[in-house]
């Protein structure tokens, strides 16, 4: 894609840098919320939703077969206008080092920032396996595209957030916890009847 780029321009500008933050941005809002409702990319995203416990330890449990989901393929936008893959790479790794400081249920709020910024108290919310919580907060380091999105909720203001997988068991083995939806996915799609039922078991909705 960037061999094919629309444009050539300077990668450390001001303006060039802004452009390749919000366009990280609106990309990974996306490609995050497909891995919430695309059944091929939430059995590599599950994993991190599989921790019972909100703490910066579940920042960094991660599937394994992201290239295989596709999650790359979101970004390359960014190479085709004309950014380096290296520094499209380099703006998505402050994304996840920012978030990696806001898996905690340490979550003071933090005033004007909490409309604009993606904080501990709206990320909470996104890992909570709570009915109204369930598929929320997607965003990154901005919670913007959630707002205009209809994808924003607070926390439910008398209810406990409880963390994990709906439905899932709890389990330690490292290979069943990264495997296993995709066990489950695959054992679902061979036993549909027909190619439409087949591609709805692959690439429907989680739970569908």
């Amino acid at each position: 894609m960037y061999r094919h780029r629309l444009f050539d321009f300077s990668q450390t500008g001001a303006p060039a840098l802004l452009g390749l933050f919000l366009g990280s941005e609106f990309l990974y809002y996306w490609q995050h919320r497909a891995s919430h409702r695309i059944r091929w990319m939430w059995a590599t995203h599950c994993v991190h939703h599989s921790p019972t416990r909100l703490n910066l330890t579940a920042a960094v449990r991660l599937g394994w077969t992201g290239n295989l989901s596709g999650n790359f393929l979101f970004f390359l936008p960014l190479a085709w206008v004309g950014f380096h893959p290296f520094v499209v790479v380099g703006m998505l790794g402050v994304n996840l080092l920012y978030q990696f400081f806001i898996h905690t249920e340490l979550a003071p709020r933090l005033g004007p920032l909490e409309r604009v910024m993606n904080t501990p108290t709206h990320h909470r919310v996104h890992h909570a396996s709570n009915k109204i919580c369930l598929d929320r907060n997607y965003g990154g380091m901005l919670i913007l595209f959630d707002r205009w999105f209809g994808t924003f909720a607070n926390a439910p203001p008398r209810e406990p957030l409880h963390y994990g997988l709906v439905g899932g068991a709890r389990s330690f083995n490292p290979v069943r916890i990264a495997l296993g939806e995709w066990t489950a996915m695959l054992r679902d799609a061979g036993k549909a009847q027909g190619v439409r039922a087949k591609f709805r078991a692959l690439f429907g909705p989680p739970g569908a």
